[in-house]
């Protein structure tokens, strides 16, 4: 797994930003699958997907605000400790989560694996559970007529 943690500094900020408007507009001009694109130090050209350039963008956007980025192929395995950064909580607590078996997990050694998708499944069901939550205390808070309006 490769990540960028660091947020990236104020030159690559600008060189980001600068770099985004011409982007745009290569992806809107053409819908083919694939993109040629030049690089200006050794004159080659070489085709990439279409995809790769949308993220491409995607990655320079987020530069360009400052942003620390981190891409995790799909199908990876986390440490706990990874898997708890993801979440933004303590890794003791993301090791309580796999001990109760809300987060399934394999043993590599003594070590803990799990599964990037059923981490995200894992946040996913949270968002929901919490949304339903805060929707039932709206609601609670109108009927009560607590003066929130």
């Amino acid at each position: 797994m490769e990540a960028i943690l660091e947020r990236p500094s104020l030159r690559d900020q600008k060189v980001a930003g600068a770099s985004l408007a011409h982007f745009a507009q290569a992806i809107k001009k053409k819908r083919s699958e694939a993109v040629t694109i030049r690089l200006q130090e050794s004159e080659v050209a070489i085709a990439i997907p279409r995809k790769a350039l949308e993220l491409l963008e995607f990655i320079l956007s987020s530069m360009a605000q400052g942003k620390a980025l981190s891409l995790i192929p799909s199908d990876s395995e986390l440490s706990t400790q990874q898997a708890a950064d993801m979440l933004n909580v303590s890794r003791p607590h993301l090791v309580k989560l796999v001990e109760q078996g809300a987060l399934p997990f394999k043993k590599v050694g003594s070590h803990r694996r799990i599964q990037l998708a059923d981490l995200l499944a894992y946040e996913a069901r949270q968002a929901a559970h919490q949304a339903q939550h805060l929707h039932f205390l709206a609601q609670q808070a109108q009927e009560l007529n607590l003066g929130y309006e």
